[in-house]
């Protein structure tokens, strides 16, 4: 069966990225249509019932970096999006019955510090300065179609207004984001404190989502990349979207279907059609075929080229280079329902209290982050891992039965290939006991509360959600992987190899993250091809 239709743009892939780009060309009056594989829109950014009463943001878990401009443009407030903010930043566990309690760039936080190091309590607010000033930069960047190498005399343009932008820093500005490129996030936060528990806290970021040890070279960005976003104003601020993380794509579909867009789902596509170098349309597995001027692939570049295109279609060296891109987050996913709240030793209480509304974290140092890495690599995965909790039924009471709570876990290290070819299918229980018995040394409560649980392994984000390696990023976000490398060099300005065929999510720039912003930028270019 053969559509009727022929579409201004198709777009392979209805998470975020794909309906905020849909949204965008269909308010320029393109005729679009999103083609979801799954039973439901939103990607990796989906709430869905896990127990029976229990709903949670499956995979992505939490909100900052959807950009505002996105969520203004596309009227997302008006179609139910509704972002609640946490009371308290971040809460770190600690041995010996010790905790950090995080309240952003505060007096709050500094008093906190203090009791670890008078020091460290003076540097915080210089770090921070120090970081908004690049922040700064980044959030302008992430805005522009980087300039692509090999490109014309356009692309040249946009690259000389960028050097002179750049000149324009200060030279200690540029010293810093020169660093924040080429450092680790070791060296960077060794420059700045003395003491594990602000270090842990902070350098957790630059390992969320990235297989690397905090020492690796250039995950010092990935700290920066997690603090460019705000949460209703409030610049740097973390929080939840009422009704979870799926609230904010079915806001979308609901934009995009105001302004015309067709959506449809379980609707996997088998492979681009192309024809004298240019895109057709597409093949749906159903063996339906779509027409479309253009193709908007909204899927993780290994996934595109390596699977959904005809390699005749591509030269040898482009195949070569994406199979060496680098993708494997070793991010591990449970969803826990809970019949009561996490009684911290540190911070004894069931009761609802600000740090149960935070992020709850375990990455008490860098040295306990690296050899989380070096377990994982050598294991499979980390013996103590490290782990992000947090708890949004104690601030959207739509989650949970009254009195009860969901809680999110994202983890690290989990390596996507386990020694010896042992399949994640058998091992996934083993490591999410780790997991839990993990929490349970510093909530005794822990493990007894759990009344249901949904584990999703690195290969089961790669099954469930499209994620190459489990992958949240759609690729690591490494030097050679950022601005105009991304996905590759010559393809860094959203448009793909073959005419009518543009790349959309979170393997172009900026990365990943909810953002919207790699939707956002390729709207523009397709409407400025047009």
């Amino acid at each position: 069966m053969n559509s009727t239709k022929t579409y201004d743009a198709v777009i392979i892939g209805g998470g975020h990225n794909g309906l905020v780009c849909a949204g965008y060309l269909a308010a320029s009056g393109l005729r679009v249509r999103v083609l979801e594989r799954r039973h439901v829109v939103g990607g990796a950014a989906v709430t869905e019932e896990f127990h029976p009463g229990f709903r949670n943001s499956v995979a992505s878990y939490t909100v900052s970096l959807l950009h505002p401009k996105v969520i203004a443009e596309l009227q997302l407030h008006d179609f139910g999006l509704r972002i609640l903010e946490r009371p308290l930043s971040n809460f770190l566990l600690l041995p010996d019955n010790q905790c950090l309690k995080v309240h952003g760039n505060s007096a709050d936080t500094q008093r906190e510090l203090a009791r670890f190091s008078e020091r460290d309590a003076e540097a915080l607010p210089l770090y921070y300065a120090s970081l908004e000033r690049l922040a700064d930069l980044v959030r302008e960047l992430m805005l522009i179609t980087p300039p692509n190498a090999g490109g014309g005399l356009k692309d040249l343009i946009a690259a000389l207004k960028l050097g002179r932008r750049l000149n324009a820093l200060d030279v200690e500005v540029q010293r810093d984001l020169l660093a924040l490129f080429t450092r680790s996030a070791g060296d960077w936060l060794d420059r700045w404190f003395e003491t594990d528990p602000i270090k842990g806290i902070l350098g957790f970021d630059a390992v969320v989502g990235t297989f690397a040890t905090p020492y690796t070279p250039g995950t010092a960005y990935v700290v920066l990349h997690h603090l460019v976003g705000e949460v209703n104003g409030k610049r740097g601020a973390w929080g939840h979207a009422e009704g979870g993380m799926g609230a904010i794509t079915q806001a979308m579909a609901k934009s995009a279907k105001s302004r015309g867009v067709e959506i449809s789902l379980e609707a996997a596509v088998e492979r681009i059609c192309v024809e004298n170098g240019r895109v057709t349309g597409v093949l749906l597995q159903s063996g339906e075929t779509i027409a479309a001027k253009r193709v908007v692939a909204n899927v993780n570049p290994k996934l595109l080229f390596l699977e959904l295109m005809d390699a005749a279609d591509l030269s040898p060296e482009l195949l070569e280079r994406i199979r060496a891109y680098r993708c494997g987050s070793a991010s591990f996913r449970i969803n826990v329902a809970l019949s009561e709240l996490p009684d911290f030793s540190c911070l004894p209480g069931k009761a609802p209290a600000a740090h149960h509304r935070s992020g709850i974290f375990v990455a008490p140092s860098l040295d306990y982050m690296d050899q989380a890495y070096l377990d994982a690599r050598a294991l499979g995965w980390s013996k103590s891992p490290v782990i992000e909790m947090l708890i949004p039924s104690t601030v959207d009471a739509t989650l949970a039965p009254e009195g009860a709570h969901v809680a999110s876990l994202f983890c690290q290290h989990f390596d996507p290939e386990l020694p010896e070819g042992r399949s994640w299918d058998e091992a996934k229980d083993e490591a999410a006991d780790r997991i839990l018995e993990t929490i349970d040394a510093f909530a005794p409560n822990f493990i007894s509360s759990i009344v249901g649980r949904q584990v999703l392994s690195p290969l089961d984000l790669e099954r469930t959600f499209g994620l190459t390696g489990g992958d949240i990023f759609h690729g690591a976000l490494s030097l050679d992987q950022l601005f105009s490398a991304r996905p590759v060099l010559g393809y860094g300005d959203y448009r793909g190899p073959v005419k009518g065929l543009y790349l959309c999510g979170s393997g172009a720039h900026p990365g990943g993250g909810v953002s919207g912003i790699p939707g956002h930028n390729a709207a523009r270019e397709i409407l400025r091809d047009r």
